[in-house]
């Protein structure tokens, strides 16, 4: 749902990779720090992804979720990111009223939380690479940015396209992470996946008036929860609890091609 763009003449060297994992594509971007370590840093970012698929999969008979959802295993004996995961959907379960759920057809299911959460944990691990000034992790659509493209001023910020998902091809709006040293967006919606959104009240797709909920705050695990849970609460609900919430801004449009928008949100796009 969305492309991740930094023009700058006296931007650093970018290392980048593309790798396919979790039913999607991850893209990585890292500017700045010794190409050696950098490298290295992504192979154990790339590996950290692909084990986030092994232990959390829903898809996989053998992974550790699919293995609690049996009883075969307790959290206490899966791999310390599971009790971690659950912990922060519990979170967002609390902070929605019960708008975000891990629960399907009375199945556990972090599904919702764990790409952004796997996203930006990547995203962090790049981070602290010496000598690195900005990376991207984009995830399927959902983004992590954090630094920025350049060492030294002038540069252009991180931006961000979101798609446009009435109109194939075109772009919503354009988020630029002008002035912050952490960004992230994260779109929910039905022009790609169709009616995958459910629910928590009925445990089914969820039925609103809107196509699409982008997101946009610091940390994409917490964007990317609010996204879907603001979905399925529909955009006037949706609006204004995504309004409440601190240092998050949102663009949500409708089947009838309405856009509504928080109210700081012109300040974040560019």
């Amino acid at each position: 749902m969305a492309d991740t763009v930094a023009d700058s003449a006296q931007a650093p060297a970018a290392v980048r990779h593309v790798e396919e994992t979790m039913g999607t594509v991850f893209s990585l971007d890292v500017r700045g720090g010794e190409p050696a370590a950098v490298r290295a840093a992504l192979d154990e970012a790339v590996a950290g992804l692909h084990r986030v698929d092994e232990v959390f999969s829903t898809y996989r008979e053998d992974s550790q979720i699919a293995r609690l959802q049996r009883g075969e295993l307790t959290v206490a004996e899966c791999d310390p990111e599971v009790a971690e995961v659950l912990e922060l959907a519990a979170e967002a379960e609390r902070l929605s009223d019960g708008w975000f759920s891990t629960s399907y057809q009375g199945r556990l299911d972090p599904t919702g939380i764990v790409k952004g959460w796997a996203v930006e944990r990547a995203a962090r691990r790049l981070s602290a690479v010496p000598g690195v000034c900005g990376v991207s992790v984009n995830g399927g659509g959902d983004v992590q940015l954090l630094g920025a493209p350049g060492a030294q001023r002038p540069w252009r910020p991180w931006r961000v396209g979101v798609s446009d998902p009435l109109r194939p091809g075109g772009l919503a709006a354009v988020v630029s992470a002008a002035g912050v040293d952490e960004l992230s967006v994260a779109t929910s919606g039905t022009a790609e996946r169709g009616a995958h959104i459910l629910d928590p009240r009925t445990g089914h797709a969820a039925v609103t008036d809107l196509v699409a909920v982008t997101v946009v705050g610091p940390r994409l695990t917490w964007a990317d929860c609010w996204a879907t849970a603001a979905f399925a609460m529909g955009s006037r609900e949706g609006l204004a609890w995504l309004e409440s919430l601190p240092d998050v801004e949102a663009l949500l449009i409708t089947a009838g091609d309405e856009v509504r928008c928080t109210g700081g949100l012109a300040a974040r796009l560019g």
